[in-house]
Protein backbone atom coordinates (compact mmCIF):
# COMPACT_ATOMS: atom_id res chain seq x y z
CA UNK A 1 0.00 0.00 0.00
CA UNK A 2 1.65 3.59 -0.75
CA UNK A 3 1.92 5.99 1.89
CA UNK A 4 1.81 9.43 0.85
CA UNK A 5 3.12 12.71 3.05
CA UNK A 6 0.92 15.98 1.57
CA UNK A 7 3.00 18.88 2.71
CA UNK A 8 1.34 21.81 5.21
CA UNK A 9 -0.10 24.11 2.51
CA UNK A 10 1.60 27.12 5.29
CA UNK A 11 5.17 27.38 5.54
CA UNK A 12 6.36 25.96 8.55
CA UNK A 13 9.30 26.64 10.69
CA UNK A 14 11.78 24.20 9.48
CA UNK A 15 10.03 22.32 7.02
CA UNK A 16 12.65 21.27 4.80
CA UNK A 17 14.32 19.60 7.77
CA UNK A 18 11.66 17.62 9.13
CA UNK A 19 10.67 16.39 5.68
CA UNK A 20 14.60 15.60 5.00
CA UNK A 21 13.84 13.32 8.35
CA UNK A 22 11.00 11.74 6.96
CA UNK A 23 12.65 10.55 4.11
CA UNK A 24 15.35 9.17 6.11
CA UNK A 25 12.26 7.58 8.19
CA UNK A 26 11.46 5.56 5.03
CA UNK A 27 9.03 7.79 3.28
CA UNK A 28 9.05 7.13 -0.56
CA UNK A 29 6.54 10.03 -1.41
CA UNK A 30 6.28 13.49 -0.54
CA UNK A 31 3.60 16.35 -2.29
CA UNK A 32 4.78 19.26 -1.96
CA UNK A 33 1.15 21.34 -1.90
CA UNK A 34 2.30 25.21 -1.45
CA UNK A 35 0.35 27.44 -3.98
CA UNK A 36 1.26 30.32 -2.49
CA UNK A 37 4.86 29.87 -2.98
CA UNK A 38 6.89 31.91 -5.43
CA UNK A 39 8.57 30.00 -7.94
CA UNK A 40 11.82 31.34 -6.04
CA UNK A 41 10.60 29.88 -2.72
CA UNK A 42 10.12 26.89 -4.33
CA UNK A 43 13.28 26.50 -5.74
CA UNK A 44 14.64 27.22 -1.88
CA UNK A 45 12.51 24.45 -0.65
CA UNK A 46 13.58 22.32 -2.92
CA UNK A 47 16.98 23.20 -2.90
CA UNK A 48 17.20 22.70 1.32
CA UNK A 49 16.59 18.96 0.77
CA UNK A 50 19.14 16.83 0.15
CA UNK A 51 19.55 15.95 -3.94
CA UNK A 52 19.08 12.22 -3.22
CA UNK A 53 15.47 12.54 -1.99
CA UNK A 54 14.41 14.86 -4.85
CA UNK A 55 13.28 11.17 -6.32
CA UNK A 56 10.60 11.45 -4.05
CA UNK A 57 9.14 14.94 -4.43
CA UNK A 58 6.03 15.73 -6.33
CA UNK A 59 4.92 19.20 -7.20
CA UNK A 60 1.26 20.80 -7.08
CA UNK A 61 2.82 24.11 -8.75
CA UNK A 62 5.65 25.17 -10.69
CA UNK A 63 5.20 22.38 -12.68
CA UNK A 64 8.72 23.72 -14.57
CA UNK A 65 10.84 23.17 -12.07
CA UNK A 66 10.77 19.64 -12.82
CA UNK A 67 12.88 20.26 -15.95
CA UNK A 68 15.78 21.55 -13.72
CA UNK A 69 15.32 18.93 -10.73
CA UNK A 70 15.00 15.07 -10.69
CA UNK A 71 11.79 15.01 -9.32
CA UNK A 72 9.49 12.09 -8.51
CA UNK A 73 6.15 13.34 -10.58
CA UNK A 74 3.93 16.62 -10.66
CA UNK A 75 0.19 17.25 -9.75
CA UNK A 76 -2.58 18.40 -12.05
CA UNK A 77 -5.27 20.53 -10.36
CA UNK A 78 -8.69 21.19 -12.13
CA UNK A 79 -7.03 24.48 -12.56
CA UNK A 80 -4.49 23.05 -14.34
CA UNK A 81 -6.81 20.63 -16.61
CA UNK A 82 -8.70 23.69 -17.88
CA UNK A 83 -5.72 25.44 -19.60
CA UNK A 84 -5.10 21.74 -21.93
CA UNK A 85 -2.58 23.39 -24.23
CA UNK A 86 -0.51 24.94 -21.56
CA UNK A 87 -0.79 22.27 -19.48
CA UNK A 88 0.33 20.00 -22.26
CA UNK A 89 3.40 21.54 -24.02
CA UNK A 90 4.60 21.79 -20.22
CA UNK A 91 4.36 18.25 -19.78
CA UNK A 92 6.01 17.44 -23.42
CA UNK A 93 8.82 19.59 -22.37
CA UNK A 94 9.52 17.77 -18.95
CA UNK A 95 9.33 14.62 -20.40
CA UNK A 96 12.35 15.29 -22.57
CA UNK A 97 13.96 15.31 -19.20
CA UNK A 98 12.36 13.03 -17.30
CA UNK A 99 10.39 10.19 -19.32
CA UNK A 100 9.78 8.68 -15.99
CA UNK A 101 7.85 11.68 -14.59
CA UNK A 102 4.35 10.20 -13.15
CA UNK A 103 1.81 12.46 -12.99
CA UNK A 104 -1.34 12.60 -10.20
CA UNK A 105 -4.55 14.04 -9.75
CA UNK A 106 -7.40 14.57 -7.22
CA UNK A 107 -10.92 13.83 -7.85
CA UNK A 108 -14.02 14.57 -5.09
CA UNK A 109 -16.47 11.52 -6.43
CA UNK A 110 -16.62 8.17 -7.53
CA UNK A 111 -18.11 9.38 -11.10
CA UNK A 112 -14.93 10.71 -11.30
CA UNK A 113 -12.27 7.72 -10.80
CA UNK A 114 -14.97 5.35 -13.30
CA UNK A 115 -14.17 7.67 -16.32
CA UNK A 116 -13.06 5.42 -18.66
CA UNK A 117 -10.91 8.18 -20.70
CA UNK A 118 -8.91 10.03 -18.00
CA UNK A 119 -7.30 13.04 -19.50
CA UNK A 120 -3.74 12.03 -18.67
CA UNK A 121 -1.93 8.55 -18.45
CA UNK A 122 -2.32 9.12 -14.08
CA UNK A 123 -0.24 7.03 -11.86
CA UNK A 124 -2.90 7.41 -8.95
CA UNK A 125 -5.70 10.14 -8.21
CA UNK A 126 -7.08 11.11 -4.83
CA UNK A 127 -10.07 11.12 -3.71
CA UNK A 128 -11.53 12.88 -1.07
CA UNK A 129 -12.72 13.83 1.56
CA UNK A 130 -13.33 9.70 2.65
CA UNK A 131 -13.63 10.15 6.53
CA UNK A 132 -14.44 12.40 8.72
CA UNK A 133 -11.55 13.94 11.04
CA UNK A 134 -13.09 13.92 14.53
CA UNK A 135 -14.97 10.47 14.44
CA UNK A 136 -12.95 8.29 11.45
CA UNK A 137 -16.90 7.64 9.55
CA UNK A 138 -17.15 8.23 6.02
CA UNK A 139 -18.16 11.82 4.55
CA UNK A 140 -18.78 12.94 1.71
CA UNK A 141 -22.07 10.54 0.81
CA UNK A 142 -19.37 8.00 0.55
CA UNK A 143 -20.09 4.15 2.07
CA UNK A 144 -18.00 1.16 2.38
CA UNK A 145 -20.32 -0.47 0.11
CA UNK A 146 -19.62 2.10 -2.34
CA UNK A 147 -16.32 2.49 -2.29
CA UNK A 148 -15.44 -1.30 -2.61
CA UNK A 149 -17.38 -1.36 -5.86
CA UNK A 150 -15.86 1.35 -7.19
CA UNK A 151 -12.03 0.96 -6.49
CA UNK A 152 -12.87 -2.35 -8.46
CA UNK A 153 -13.96 -1.10 -11.40
CA UNK A 154 -11.92 2.24 -11.38
CA UNK A 155 -9.65 2.96 -14.17
CA UNK A 156 -7.25 4.41 -12.25
CA UNK A 157 -5.43 3.74 -8.44
CA UNK A 158 -6.66 5.19 -5.94
CA UNK A 159 -5.34 7.15 -2.76
CA UNK A 160 -7.52 8.07 0.25
CA UNK A 161 -6.97 11.67 1.33
CA UNK A 162 -9.50 13.28 3.92
CA UNK A 163 -9.40 12.51 7.68
CA UNK A 164 -6.21 9.68 7.63
CA UNK A 165 -5.11 9.08 10.39
CA UNK A 166 -3.24 5.89 12.63
CA UNK A 167 -7.06 4.60 13.04
CA UNK A 168 -7.93 4.75 9.38
CA UNK A 169 -5.15 2.65 7.83
CA UNK A 170 -6.73 -0.41 8.47
CA UNK A 171 -9.87 0.40 6.83
CA UNK A 172 -8.49 1.80 4.06
CA UNK A 173 -6.60 -1.03 3.30
CA UNK A 174 -9.41 -3.44 3.59
CA UNK A 175 -11.63 -0.95 1.41
CA UNK A 176 -9.20 -1.48 -1.02
CA UNK A 177 -7.63 1.56 -1.62
CA UNK A 178 -3.62 2.16 -3.25
CA UNK A 179 -2.86 4.29 -1.05
CA UNK A 180 -3.39 6.88 1.84
CA UNK A 181 -2.58 10.46 2.01
CA UNK A 182 -1.67 11.78 5.42
CA UNK A 183 -1.95 15.90 5.72
CA UNK A 184 -3.50 17.48 9.03
CA UNK A 185 -2.86 14.11 11.23
CA UNK A 186 0.59 14.29 10.75
CA UNK A 187 1.20 18.39 10.69
CA UNK A 188 -1.25 19.37 13.45
CA UNK A 189 1.20 17.14 15.67
CA UNK A 190 4.45 18.54 17.45
CA UNK A 191 6.30 15.96 16.20
CA UNK A 192 5.74 15.18 12.30
CA UNK A 193 8.37 12.48 12.47
CA UNK A 194 7.16 10.56 15.75
CA UNK A 195 4.22 10.55 13.89
CA UNK A 196 5.19 8.88 10.82
CA UNK A 197 7.69 6.65 12.17
CA UNK A 198 4.00 5.39 14.44
CA UNK A 199 2.17 4.95 11.17
CA UNK A 200 5.01 2.89 9.91
CA UNK A 201 4.60 0.73 12.90
CA UNK A 202 1.42 0.09 12.48
CA UNK A 203 1.46 -0.61 9.26
CA UNK A 204 3.72 -3.21 10.26
CA UNK A 205 1.18 -4.23 12.82
CA UNK A 206 -1.27 -4.96 10.38
CA UNK A 207 0.85 -6.84 8.22
CA UNK A 208 0.06 -4.40 5.41
CA UNK A 209 3.52 -3.99 3.20
CA UNK A 210 4.66 0.08 2.23
CA UNK A 211 5.15 1.39 -1.16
Amino acid sequence: MRLIVISNSNTIEDEPLIVTRLFEAGLETFHIRKHKLSTKKMKEFINAIPVHFHNRIIIHSHHKLARKYDLKGIHLTKSHKKRRWRTWLTLKLISFKNPDLIITTSYNTIGQILTKKQDYNYGYAFLSPIFDNFNSKFQGGFTEHSLKSALQKATIQVVARGGIDIDTIENAHRIGFYGIAFYTSLWEKQDPVATFNKVVEKFQELGISIE
